[in-house]
């Protein structure tokens, strides 16, 4: 394949399971393991030969013909942590000591490495009612622990994702919290505000030349444009999708937030971002914060909570594209920041009886579909209890290529505030087999 060729995706979805999904329990099952390795699930055959999933993954095993199993994902960060694997895995960036001395207290930098999200933000012409890039239910985590690498940083705030916010209490209910009017301020009245600033503004022209100046009024015009468009409420409108349609995904906010993806793609946004949104009612049955953090109970958590919900609603979103004919033009990726360490047992919920996995970067698997992407493929493999890469190693840095890959994206050559020029993803190499 032409290496400058790319796949055919217009935009990309990024589902991304906050908290460290286990990869041996649900998409690389090692079933010769010993027993404190391979745990109780077994793996099932699919739609794809010689392509395995878990168990509890049945409805999305009828559409694993579009699936590409990333299995020797190497995401090693200097941490082991959540900080650092958000940033590896959505960046393509190795996090840099700083996570080390600050660990959770280490903030989002201005001079951080952009979000994958925002990269295609950047490369992709205006002209649409909404932005190029949006994330949704949440923004992980809860402040002041703000997860670094989910931003544009040194491209600049004008790239960054716009948030929507849902609710595991009203999940058909998605707002731009930024965006919300006050009580008396209608769309007509928003424009005559914004007639009196412009009058303002141009009295300040001359004050134009300043980057920072002109990176707010851009900020103005975006907002200025969501406000008063009646297109945007119209695209956040998941209730009004059939009934059956939304009982499919699944009427969670999880499930709702993949059902808005579609939209937002079908809107014309390049690139969304859903962020699995923890339900806090499972923190004590888990020991996970409510989401993938399984440090205790981890197959009852899976097998009766999480796993549940995720196959309902990705395989959902699959079957939904691919029956619009929009598969083939939108990237499917599932990712995490970390796998869980094959070994059972967490010393922080009671050793092996506490049936917990701890923190694991060091291998993860991600997952690929449409976009011009093969489907129905293995690639690359972990070790005998899916602890290291083993065949075929790629990094997150490689995987993040291959999403600018299929987006067409292959300019990545930036310029620094001191004219230099620097490359925004040197060391990777996207995977073209995959195509």
């Amino acid at each position: 394949m032409d290496a400058q060729a790319g796949g055919t995706a217009k935009s990309t979805i990024l589902f991304f399971l906050c908290g460290g999904a286990s990869h041996i329990d649900m998409w690389d099952l090692k079933p010769k393991a010993p027993q404190e390795y391979r745990g109780p699930f077994n793996p099932i055959s699919t739609t794809a030969p010689g392509v395995t999933l878990c168990e509890h993954l049945p409805l999305l095993a009828t559409q694993a013909h579009h699936l590409a199993l990333l299995n020797s994902v190497a995401g090693t960060v200097n941490t082991n942590d959540h900080h650092g694997g958000y940033y590896h895995n959505l960046t393509g960036h190795a996090p840099d000591p700083s996570f080390v001395t600050l660990g959770n207290n280490r903030t989002p930098f201005p001079d951080d490495w952009p979000f994958m999200g925002s990269v295609v933000a950047s490369r992709r012409s205006g002209g649409g009612d909404l932005p190029n890039a949006m994330t949704l239910p949440h923004k992980p985590s809860k402040a002041p622990y703000t997860r670094p690498g989910q931003f544009a940083a040194r491209l600049g705030v004008e790239y960054d994702p716009l948030y929507l916010n849902g609710s595991v209490e009203k999940p058909l209910e998605f707002h731009a919290p930024a965006l919300v009017l006050e009580a008396d301020v209608d769309a007509g009245r928003l424009l005559d505000r914004r007639q009196l600033l412009d009058t303002v503004d141009a009295a300040r022209r001359d004050f134009e030349h300043d980057a920072q100046v002109r990176t707010w009024s851009r900020q103005q015009e975006r907002a200025v444009s969501l406000l008063s468009s009646s297109k945007t409420t119209a695209a956040f409108d998941v209730a009004s999708e059939p009934a059956e349609l939304r009982a499919r995904y699944g009427e969670t906010v999880n499930g709702m937030s993949l059902l808005l993806a579609r939209r937002l793609v079908e809107a014309g946004v390049p690139f969304v971002t859903v962020f699995w949104k923890e339900n806090e009612q499972l923190n004590s049955k888990c020991k996970s914060a409510g989401g993938w953090d399984t440090h205790g109970n981890n197959f009852g958590c899976l097998k009766d909570y999480l796993l549940p919900e995720f196959d309902r609603g990705f395989s959902a979103l699959i079957e939904d594209l691919s029956e619009r004919g929009l598969l083939d033009e939108t990237l499917l990726m599932v990712t995490s920041e970390m796998g869980r360490k094959p070994k059972i047992g967490d010393p922080r919920s009671g050793g092996v009886s506490g049936a917990g996995r701890d923190h694991w970067t060091h291998c993860l698997t991600d997952v690929l579909a449409g976009g011009g992407i093969r489907g129905g493929q293995t690639y690359g493999a972990s070790d005998k209890f899916a602890e290291w890469p083993d065949a075929n190693v790629v990094s997150p840095a490689d995987v993040t290529r291959t999403v600018y890959h299929a987006m067409g994206v292959h300019d990545l050559e930036e310029i620094d505030s001191d004219g230099r020029r620097y490359n925004l993803l040197a060391d990777s190499r996207p995977i073209v087999s995959l195509f």
